[in-house]
């Protein structure tokens, strides 16, 4: 089976088969096991594919063993994709998908989207932050964004997996002063791992708050930008959030400090400052 978006059809119609998309000619960006992502370009228009080839029996029963449904191939991204496009959340598009086997382990499929240019990562954008800082209100917008994005996310039953700051990427077509005067534009990416369910665990939840506060732990975010977050991302007040929710933030912030001794070999150093 072969979706192609019907805006593309003329560009890949001769693309036929399963086989012809996965014999792309590629520039490798990833390959881990089973999967390959690159990026290729048709008549001057850029994409992107993931190739996920046969993956074995053992990779099914490893995540069967782990309690969790197998999100082989690249369908599960798709519908996580379809998902969020469906919700108003900025992602990669996708141009075209196909998959073939009738068994999980000998599944091929691949999955197609269109290349997003002129953005950079928040892992960048916010390295240098403690030598260059931004203006508060740029710094805000961006935590407001990701506050909303990760609201969106977990109150319709998804949760990333992979929920860190590398994965936003900010829309840096119209400059720095643009940032200034409109909302910024984040696009989330990277959705392979997603998992979609009626409601969202608790586990689930912590997993993904709490490596989003790992991932920040090395820049300048200040107690109040944290408080800023939490007030975004539940919609309440501090004080309400902390009485009902203690042990979830409490949570957060051990699976953080967890994640971040066992990266590096150390404890990070907390803020303490409430400037900003």
């Amino acid at each position: 089976m072969i979706y192609i978006k019907p805006e593309y059809k003329n560009l890949f119609a001769e693309f036929k088969s399963i086989n012809d998309f996965l014999k792309i000619d590629i520039n490798v960006v990833r390959d881990f096991k089973n999967r390959k992502t690159g990026r290729f370009e048709i008549e001057g228009q850029g994409f992107y594919i993931k190739k996920h080839f046969g993956c074995g029996l053992s990779a099914v029963i490893d995540e069967l063993l782990h309690i969790r449904k197998p999100h082989i191939g690249a369908s599960h991204e798709r519908s996580a994709l379809d998902k969020l496009e469906s919700l108003g959340i900025d992602t990669m598009s996708v141009v075209a998908f196909g998959q073939d086997g009738k068994s999980l382990p000998s599944q091929r499929s691949f999955l197609v989207t269109k290349e997003l240019t002129n953005v950079q990562s928040l892992e960048n954008i916010c390295r240098d932050w403690s030598v260059n800082p931004p203006s508060l209100k740029f710094k805000r917008a961006i935590i407001e964004q990701v506050a909303s994005i990760a609201k969106k996310l977990h109150d319709n039953g998804i949760n990333h997996r992979d929920f860190y700051i590398c994965h936003f990427l900010l829309d840096i077509a119209g400059g720095a002063a643009e940032y200034e005067n409109c909302k910024p534009k984040l696009f989330l990416i990277d959705l392979h791992r997603a998992q979609i369910r009626p409601k969202l665990p608790f586990r689930w939840r912590v997993k993904d708050i709490g490596g989003l506060y790992f991932s920040v732990l090395d820049i300048d975010i200040t107690r109040n930008d944290i408080y800023y977050f939490i007030r975004v991302y539940t919609g309440e007040s501090l004080r309400k959030t902390f009485t009902r929710d203690k042990h979830f933030w409490e949570a957060v912030r051990k699976r953080a400090i967890k994640t971040y001794r066992k990266d590096f070999g150390k404890s990070p150093v907390l803020t303490t400052g409430t400037n900003g």
